[in-house]
């Protein structure tokens, strides 16, 4: 399968936030953070989005945002949230579910982190721990206080990948099926703006070999389209330092 490599620099990945670049302690919900005229640049969001504890004492391994996101990105991945991996690395999707969903895309590690490009933003930004049958769900605050933020900064976004049924219920909403198969199967009605896809974890090839056309009917469309939006030249005049900056803390 031919993959869609992209020029770029290396993106700029933070580490944990020291108490200086901590914006403050968003303990509890509903706290405003406000407005997209309230962040100068996509950068400064970026920081406040990296020093927020909303729900701290949720999370096990603590508040560590990962995420990336590009003034001239014009694909959005949208998936559930960090897994313990991505977690320890602060690099979204950086698992066995990451290597297949940028085979999905047809697109390798290069293209994939290039935020000018393709910007990462999941329902739920920090780790949630572990439950019975896996990770627990995305905790909701992450997407109530940043996600109208994040998006406002976003302007060039054309195709937004909906990997999973928190992300498809969050954008769809009663557009969205019964089920992720009917979702995923309807994913035609949702286009050009939206693409449903079902999440590329390992635990899901079942899924794929009942459902053939899926990777024979969605997967040549899912790449056309990336094709499409990746690769055309990104203007790079005038956009402030750190702008593009993959943000994981």
């Amino acid at each position: 399968m031919r993959q869609l490599g992209v020029r770029r620099n290396e993106p700029i990945v933070a580490g944990f936030p020291t108490p200086e670049t901590v914006v403050d302690d968003r303990r509890e919900p509903g706290v405003s953070v406000g407005s997209a005229k309230s962040y100068s640049t996509l950068a400064a969001l970026l920081e406040a989005v990296r020093g927020c504890r909303a729900r701290e004492r949720h999370l096990p391994l603590g508040p560590r945002p990962v995420l990336q996101a590009g003034t001239t990105a014009r694909v959005l991945v949208v998936g559930q949230a960090p897994g313990a991996r991505a977690h320890a690395t602060g690099v979204p999707w950086d698992d066995a579910s990451g290597e297949r969903l940028r085979i999905w895309m047809a697109v390798d590690k290069q293209a994939f982190y290039d935020a000018s490009r393709i910007a990462i933003i999941p329902i739920g930004y920090c780790y949630p721990g572990r439950g019975k049958g896996g990770d627990l769900p995305p905790r909701g605050e992450c997407a109530e206080l940043w996600l109208d933020l994040l998006m406002a900064m976003l302007p060039r976004i054309e195709l937004t990948l909906l990997v999973g049924w928190h992300a498809q219920r969050h954008f769809l909403g009663c557009r969205r099926k019964r089920s992720l198969a009917a979702t995923v199967g309807a994913w035609r009605e949702y286009g050009p703006q939206y693409l449903p896809l079902p999440h590329p974890s390992p635990r899901n090839q079942p899924w794929l070999k009942r459902n053939a056309w899926f990777e024979q009917q969605l997967i040549p469309a899912l790449q056309d389209r990336i094709r499409e939006a990746c690769s055309r030249p990104v203007a790079r005049s005038g956009r402030s330092p750190g702008a593009l900056a993959a943000c994981a803390s």
